[in-house]
């Protein structure tokens, strides 16, 4: 079994490489990977502080919440991209300089 300061740093690379595909990353699809990567971070310190944690099943419940949220983003995100590209045929953010149609 792992300890608290291996998840954690776990946690912390996972996070930063989604913090430097967010911010280094003109495709949608890469930066909405991205965000994913920084909520599995998250998930992974609400599971890792929910074992050391007295009060049972705190984190899992966070953890699962936090899924949740992430499927419903990605289902938003995706029908954005897609309604992006069909208008604009590309989905690079640098591209899109106005949102109304």
């Amino acid at each position: 079994m792992l300890s608290l300061p291996a998840f954690l740093i776990i946690s912390i690379l996972i996070f930063s490489l989604g913090i430097f595909l967010v911010l280094s990353r003109r495709n949608a699809i890469m930066a909405l990977m991205g965000v994913e990567l920084i909520l599995n971070a998250a998930n992974i310190n609400f599971v890792a502080f929910a074992q050391y944690d007295r009060i049972d099943l705190d984190g899992q419940m966070a953890a699962l919440f936090v899924m949740v949220l992430a499927a419903a983003e990605v289902a938003v995100a995706l029908a954005i991209i897609l309604q992006v590209y069909r208008k604009y045929g590309n989905i690079d953010l640098g591209k899109i300089s106005k949102l109304k149609g």
